[in-house]
């Protein structure tokens, strides 16, 4: 692992902050780093309140996505809520479509199939909403570059509303109004919304011409918390406001599909993390393994008994799915050694028969294993079809830009992408992806990297301290989990390998300048005891948390790396 300290501010700042605040210079230090500077940003930072969300018409075409969203209010149209078969795209659907059913009759749903329709706006969507009689397609999380799909659907008689926030293409499709804050033309405020985070603004848009403003809206942000901790978007500004109160709702009053989830795990007090690791491949897995409407239907139920037969069967899914992508992982590893391709730096992989809606977690973990860019190809219909997963600091995205003559299409973010191609391409691509990579990747990317805040001593980690801490979450990119460094530390002669199988590492840390001690836990670890063993000095990377031990609260060090 590279360890890697942040830039530390100004020791002029670091006062100043510090006394209008009247906090740890350590705390002052974590809150420049995250663009925190005055005593009112600090204010907000802390205090997330929901009137610090921007005014929705600041997003180009809002106004005109509310006009024609009154328009076939008023004209009894029926609304086809149209939305990707992912975390994002169904919490998306779930929200828009039980907000406008509030106001209005006919409003339906409708999930691609990912199997035979794929990513995003497609032709048979289109087909179903003419033979159903629709003439308003709102498309979530998806649509930004389906120009002649929305073209076609516009010769047909049948309007489009998109909310986005994947990146345009070069054409802005021809729809009624297209909401994405990532259009150059487009001066919202705020960048990085999910796509279920636009959908939520639209909601807000339209409910405002009612007099209603953003606070009576909460009973819909355990969904947008759920869209923007599974879609990895910061979690800063208007993001950090959406998921505190989004979270609130998860762990006060939550909807019963959500509830009924949380009713299988026994979780008391959910974080964005609980919500990334345990709500969201449930979720996630009726689109992978079966059909996205299951995910929709579960999260727009209102009853607790169907939403609890609903989280049941999802969670068979994600049982499913959890045995189908350990298996096509142990395939991918040994696929890759047997080509003997361990020392590229990229890897791109290949079976007709791995299962299409779990190569995206195969893709996440190849990354694991082997550190830098990756595509898991199998395949689709006539096609192949791909996810692809960066490493920390590389652009996948312009990676797949660069090799575009041999793409039929790809679409996505900086750190993960989807892409389909005629397989007489695959061996032509995959070679044009490693020499893009070879020549745009700084080799460090390589290295797995440990960012860290600051170095403090032990003394330094106080019940105060830790208080204040807790008060920066919601974690997540751009406000990550605080990460210290201290040196000079010596194991009390208690440390060892614990676990079933002795894989992790539990140690009591002290240092010669301080009298304090702290229990440390390093996760798969165990082959580090070597370094802390016999007294010997060594340094180690970690976050702080609580462990509690028959009723006793203490806190801990949880371990990210130690090294002598």
């Amino acid at each position: 692992m590279r360890w890697t300290i942040k830039p530390q501010p100004e020791p002029k700042k670091v006062k100043t902050l510090q006394k209008a605040l009247q906090v740890d210079e350590h705390i002052a230090t974590l809150l420049l780093q995250r663009g925190v500077e005055t005593f009112e940003e600090a204010k907000r930072f802390f205090r997330p309140k929901l009137k610090h969300l921007h005014d929705p018409f600041l997003m180009k075409d809002m106004d005109k996505a509310v006009a024609r969203i009154e328009k076939a209010f008023a004209n009894n149209e029926n609304i086809l809520v149209y939305g990707d078969y992912d975390v994002d795209g169904t919490t998306a659907v779930a929200l828009m479509s039980t907000y406008l059913k509030t106001r209005h009759n006919l409003v339906y749903t409708y999930i691609p199939n990912r199997y035979d329709e794929g990513y995003g706006v497609s032709y048979k969507g289109i087909n179903f909403a003419l033979e159903n009689d629709f003439t308003l397609i709102i498309a979530l999380d998806c649509g930004i570059k389906s120009v002649e799909k929305v073209a076609h659907a516009k010769s047909l008689g049948i309007d489009f509303i998109i909310c986005d926030h994947h990146r345009p293409g070069d054409e802005i499709p021809d729809a009624v109004a297209v909401l994405d804050p990532k259009r150059e033309d487009c001066n919202y405020p705020y960048k990085e919304l999910c796509g279920c985070g636009v959908g939520f603004k639209l909601v807000q848009a339209l409910s405002s011409k009612e007099g209603k403003t953003a606070a009576d809206l909460t009973e819909y942000l355990d969904l947008v918390a759920t869209a923007i901790g599974a879609d990895i978007v910061p979690i800063d500004g208007e993001n950090r406001v959406l998921a505190y109160f989004g979270l609130l709702v998860i762990n006060t009053n939550p909807r019963p599909g959500i509830k009924a989830i949380l009713n299988q795990v026994e979780k008391t007090e959910l974080t964005i993390t609980d919500v990334v690791f345990v709500v969201a491949p449930r979720i996630n897995a009726a689109g992978r393994m079966e059909h996205g409407n299951y995910a929709v239907t579960l999260l727009a139920e209102e009853e607790d008994d169907l939403a609890a037969k609903y989280a049941e069967e999802i969670n068979n899914y994600n049982l499913e799915r959890r045995e189908t992508d350990k298996q096509i992982t142990e395939e991918a590893l040994q696929q890759i050694e047997e080509n003997n391709e361990q020392d590229r730096l990229t890897t791109v992989v290949y079976h007709p028969q791995w299962h299409k809606g779990v190569i995206g977690i195969v893709a996440s973990r190849l990354t694991e294993t082997y550190y830098r860019p990756t595509l898991v190809f199998t395949k689709s219909g006539n096609k192949l079809a791909a996810s692809a997963r960066s490493v920390r600091g590389f652009d996948v995205y312009n990676a797949l830009e660069a090799c575009k003559e041999h793409i039929e299409q790809f679409g996505g973010h900086k750190y993960a992408a989807g892409l389909t191609l005629e397989e007489k391409n695959y061996e032509a691509f995959k070679q044009a992806f490693e020499e893009v990579v070879s020549k745009t990747i700084d080799r460090n990317l390589l290295t797995p990297e440990i960012k860290i805040d600051a170095q403090i001593d032990l003394k330094n980690i106080t019940p105060k301290f830790y208080r204040i801490l807790k008060q920066f979450a919601p974690y997540g990119p751009n406000n990550m989990t605080p990460v210290f460094m201290s040196d000079n530390l010596i194991d009390t002669g208690y440390g060892k390998c614990v676990g079933e199988d002795k894989t992790h590492l539990r140690l009591t840390a002290t240092q010669p300048t301080s009298p304090d001690r702290f229990v440390g836990i390093g996760f798969s670890m165990g082959d580090k005891f070597e370094i802390i063993s016999e007294g010997k000095p060594f340094k180690a990377v970690y976050s702080i948390d609580e462990n509690e031990w028959r009723g006793n609260v203490s806190l801990q060090l949880n371990l990210r790396d130690i090294k002598p």
